[in-house]
């Protein structure tokens, strides 16, 4: 999928279709993971769909929740789901940083001269 390191720069067109691509599977991890929070807030918390997203994206944004949780089951359902977003939240970067990572030492690495 990238270029090796001996090889030539990727042009920009194929620079940005990976940008793109890898963006959209980082977008959809983290829309996948923000659903789950809600259905879970909405459905277990017994939370209003507001109130439900609220939650959700503040958990899954590093945040912490908002409402108080009456339920066991809720208060399990939200430990679970903030340490799920701990893991979810890295890796949607990691995704979406990579192919600017690569590009920059690709680059980085074609500017150095070997002797």
């Amino acid at each position: 999928m990238f270029e090796h390191s001996k090889t030539r720069l990727a042009s920009r067109r194929v620079f940005r279709l990976r940008l793109l691509k890898f963006s959209l599977v980082s977008g959809g991890i983290f829309i996948g993971s923000l659903l789950i929070g809600i259905f879970g807030y909405h459905f277990l918390a017994g939370l209003g769909w507001v109130d439900s997203f609220l939650n959700a994206s503040m958990i899954l944004g590093g945040m912490g929740p908002v409402d108080m949780l009456k339920s066991n089951e809720a208060k399990i359902f939200a430990g679970m789901y903030s340490l799920f977003s701990g893991v979810a939240f890295l890796s949607s970067m990691a995704l979406f940083l990579t192919p600017i990572l690569h590009r920059f030492l690709h680059k980085f690495h074609l500017d150095v001269k070997e002797d």
